[in-house]
């Protein structure tokens, strides 16, 4: 065929870069469409790590649900071909409109009505059966432009679908989260996904709508804006009151940080207590309440410090209060403390109520704080200490479980000194026996020889520790005698939390490795009732 024969089944000059433009315009509308549907997929799988704690749980479940709902949307879309361009800005509007507001609805759920999980299920897959519809109708609206083979148009739409699948995967983290936290986060992608499918179909496809069809499409649009607005608007409080919920006492700070929900609450404690009771929270996971925590910080703390002490590392314990105890000695030079999250730092330092209770720790010159991740940071130290002192988040989170692995136990003996001593908290062996005696295996067959004790601490009940050294010699459990002023430990306390009843035994389970985490799997089932 000419070129003159071509122009002219092409529509002629004049008419090629009409079709080509409306060509363009249909595959942006792919790119976005499949950014934001990636974003609604991450925004799910981020909710219920927050919320729930189990990621690879949560991803499963969300890519699991939502891949089949897709095949399932992409057959459903079958009898809407013959209507493609009004039933695709109905299905992106739909998809607007229960998307934008997913992450709001979760919350709602898992606040005030304990259906978290069927609500999950649920919500991935009408979202997974509308992202389903897309594709089919993309490619007959695409056909309809300008009819090409079946190959060329599929590898169109799919090109641009992947690369607004990474444009969604990348803004997610660090764009929408970070600027608009979560929640108004997946309102803007709502908005932003009702923009891009209305426009396609009120301009390129315009002629093919009927007068029905633009009347839904209208008021469907001003129902989609009015919903995600007012969700806007009442984000805020809505935030407010269904934390509050999830919270015994008065919520006085909060806050979403790159990697965890940070709460304060505080409240007059009844029962013979006039002390105000300040607690911390991460995740939803209890940190300390201050009318008992000194009660854990001088376990974890004084019998690692009984012996040489100049250098400390504390890995965690980004609340200060491990901080104050080590501090008590004159003889430790300096306490580097790695915990990952800036933002718990940054809030003991400026609280006011928190800084009171850990004396300011961060103000004291012999203090440095190292803001990156613990495991990695171990792998390329060079520098060694003589205590080590890990006050980490319990092990049941993938993120977390890493750090109770024979592995980084195996990092922390490299920087140790000689005659260095390592201290864990690891959990509780009454409530979860065989993930703290799991941790102890771990140690030991990193190359430690081991001294487990456990005390009580009322707001957690009876909670473990291990104190380790390297070799084949278990520390033993003492106070030094340049500590004073102590208001729970005493030499007597401290023999009597090296005894464990008989119902709650050393166990003989595996210790836990990066390839098989057992810690997380034991600290999952045992918690799972509390």
């Amino acid at each position: 065929m000419t070129t003159e024969a071509s122009a002219a089944a092409d529509g002629g000059p004049a008419a090629r870069p009409r079709w080509r433009l409306s060509r363009a315009a249909v595959l942006v509308a792919v790119f976005v469409c499949a950014a934001c549907g990636l974003v609604y997929e991450l925004a799910l799988v981020a909710l219920g790590s927050y919320l729930i704690g189990d990621t690879v749980g949560q991803a499963s479940i969300v890519l699991g649900v939502m891949v089949f709902a897709m095949g399932v949307g992409a057959l459903a879309a079958k009898p809407l071909q013959s209507r493609a361009a009004a039933a695709f800005a109905l299905v992106e509007l739909v998809l607007a409109l229960f998307g934008g507001l997913s992450v709001l609805g979760l919350y709602a759920a898992f606040a005030w009505l304990d259906l978290y999980g069927p609500a999950l299920v649920g919500t991935a897959f009408v979202l997974g059966l509308l992202i389903g519809a897309e594709i089919p109708l993309l490619m007959v609206m695409l056909q309809r432009i300008r009819e090409q083979s079946a190959g060329s148009a599929v590898a169109d739409l799919f090109a641009a679908d992947y690369v607004g699948a990474l444009l969604g995967g990348l803004a997610f983290p660090f764009l929408l989260m970070p600027v608009f936290g979560q929640l108004k986060g997946a309102l803007v992608v709502g908005a932003v996904n009702a923009v891009a499918g209305v426009a396609l179909v009120c301009t390129v496809f315009r002629a093919e709508l009927s007068r029905r069809a633009r009347i839904a499409v209208g008021a469907g649009s001003v129902v989609v804006a009015l919903c995600l607005g007012y969700a806007w608007i009442t984000a805020h409080d809505f935030e407010l009151t269904a934390r509050q919920q999830l919270y015994r006492d008065p919520v006085v700070h909060a806050e979403r940080s790159r990697y965890q929900e940070i709460v304060l609450t505080r409240s007059m404690r009844e029962a013979g207590h006039a002390d105000t009771d300040l607690r911390l929270f991460l995740n939803g996971d209890l940190q300390f309440s201050s009318i008992d925590e000194y009660r854990y910080h001088e376990a974890l703390v004084h019998p690692a410090l009984n012996g040489p002490r100049g250098e400390v590392l504390v890995l965690g314990a980004g609340d200060g209060l491990a901080v104050r105890e080590i501090l008590r000695y004159p003889d430790v030079r300096r306490v580097t403390v790695v915990d990952l999250d800036p933002a718990v730092v940054a809030l003991a330092r400026s609280e006011p109520q928190l800084r009171r209770l850990n004396g300011d720790a961060f103000a004291n010159p012999r203090v440095r704080v190292v803001n990156v991740d613990a495991f990695g940071w171990l792998r390329a130290a060079t520098e060694r200490f003589d205590v080590v002192v890990a006050d980490l988040p319990d092990p049941d989170e993938t993120a977390t479980a890493k750090l109770y692995t024979v592995e980084f136990y195996e990092l922390i003996r490299l920087v140790l000194a000689e005659r260095g001593r390592l201290v864990v908290q690891s959990g509780s062996p009454y409530f979860a026996p065989r993930s703290y005696w799991s941790i102890e295996a771990s140690v030991r067959e990193a190359g430690f020889a081991t001294s487990p004790y456990h005390v009580d601490v009322p707001s957690f009940g009876d909670w473990g520790f291990v104190l380790a050294a390297p070799g084949g010699t278990p520390p033993g459990l003492a106070l030094s005698a340049d500590v004073s002023g102590l208001r729970f430990l005493t030499a007597g306390t401290l023999a009597s939390a090296a005894n464990f009843p008989a119902d709650r035994g050393r166990i003989d389970v595996p210790a836990s490795t990066l390839l098989r985490p057992r810690v997380l799997e034991y600290a999952r089932a045992e918690w799972r009732g509390y």
